[in-house]
């Protein structure tokens, strides 16, 4: 397992460790030179605790790392069983991660998302989670700042071994002539014998903390973006595209044309009522005139009829207006579907251009990982 492939690093110093000791000669106790042995076990103190710093770091990133995935699993199985976005169930929950770091940016989130959020719980305006849960915050917590100079400092630890060893054994070189010189041959291979050793162990050990560090960051990379993919498919709050104003505008026009509804049924009541009792009146008037005056008033009463006959006209004319009335109503009914249809579709291409944007994305992260590769 990558993530747990730093625990390698210490079986090899272990190893290292025994065979500097045995070529140094501890346990056959015939140590050469207490000066050269000093050097190489101080060199290997200083590359021990350089791992230990980064395994320290390595093991807060898989700490992270196994929050993610959790919460991804957890999201997942969640929306498996409710099919319904999760926004509700984590706009206020706190701990979400259990770890420190993770919990305090997505708290960060949660206020954003609470700041774009009006009383009825409609979200106005999108926030992307990884504006706070990105690699960037991965390589704070794995202390890339750190760990990305420990391999060259490994390196630069050997290659100051060889110099300081080689420094030993020039400094016991002395004579002129050749009697002399062969006599201060063994110092300067017991010298140079430190050189070499501190340059073997610190680029061994340069080399396998490269690979075994990029092994490492790369699997929190890809737990990072399965979580990043499952809470956009999952949990992400949906964000509101119609405008406030217009949602206002519309019931302001439905309220009106329910109003202007009322308002005709009222007046047809009071048309007919009026028109019935008109021609009670008019006929209760026709009848007295005759009984009391005779034939005398029977133009009279066809003037009467003829306002009658007006007022019916009157009514038809209105009947007419009231249904022209309620064709408007219903055209500004036919309007506001169409709007909300409109604003649907909106909603549904902005959806596609999402998915778009984050394949896109995800295709970018698989090209600079194939570029790092290939520069590599």
């Amino acid at each position: 397992m990558k993530r747990k492939s730093y625990y390698f690093l210490f079986v090899l110093y272990i190893l290292m460790l025994g065979f500097i000791l045995y070529i140094n000669g501890v346990f056959t106790g015939e140590i050469g030179s207490i000066s050269n042995f000093a050097i190489n076990l101080t060199f290997f103190i200083l590359i021990g605790i350089l791992m230990i710093i980064s395994a320290v770091f390595f093991n807060r990133l898989n700490r992270a790392g196994d929050a993610l995935e959790r919460v991804a699993k957890s999201m997942s199985t969640q929306y498996e069983v409710s099919s319904a976005n999760l926004w509700s169930q984590y706009k206020e929950k706190e701990n979400v991660f259990e770890d420190s770091v993770l919990d305090a940016q997505f708290a960060k989130y949660q206020r954003r998302i609470k700041a774009h959020t009006t009383k009825k719980g409609t979200v106005t305006s999108a926030c992307s989670v990884e504006e706070y849960i990105n690699e960037d915050l991965l390589d704070q917590i794995a202390g890339t700042h750190y760990n990305s100079v420990v391999s060259g400092t490994m390196s630069g630890l050997g290659i100051l071994g060889t110099f300081l060893g080689l420094t030993l054994g020039m400094l016991s070189f002395t004579g002129n002539d050749i009697f002399t010189i062969s006599d201060n041959i063994a110092p300067l291979l017991s010298g140079m014998k430190v050189a070499f050793h501190t340059s073997v162990y610190g680029i061994f050990f340069s080399l396998v903390f490269n690979f075994v560090y990029r092994g490492i960051m790369a699997d929190a990379y890809t737990r990072l973006t399965t979580f990043l993919e499952t809470f956009h498919e999952c949990t992400e709050p949906p964000v509101s595209q119609v405008d406030e104003n217009m949602n206002a505008m519309l019931i302001y026009q439905a309220n009106m044309a329910n109003s202007m509804k009322s308002i005709m049924e009222l007046m047809k009541c009071n048309e007919e009522s009026q028109i019935k009792g008109l021609d009670k009146i008019v006929q209760q008037f026709m009848n007295q005139l005759s009984e009391s005056l005779g034939t005398e008033f029977d133009s009279l009463g066809r003037n009467l009829k003829d306002a009658c006959e007006a007022q019916s006209t009157y009514a038809r004319n209105f009947q007419r207006l009231e249904e022209s009335t309620r064709l408007l109503l219903d055209a500004s009914r036919a309007m506001q579907d169409s709007m909300q249809l409109s604003l649907e579709r909106q909603q549904h291409v902005e959806e596609k251009l999402n998915r778009a944007c984050e394949n896109l994305g995800n295709e970018l992260y698989t090209f600079h990982q194939m570029r790092d590769l290939y520069e590599k």
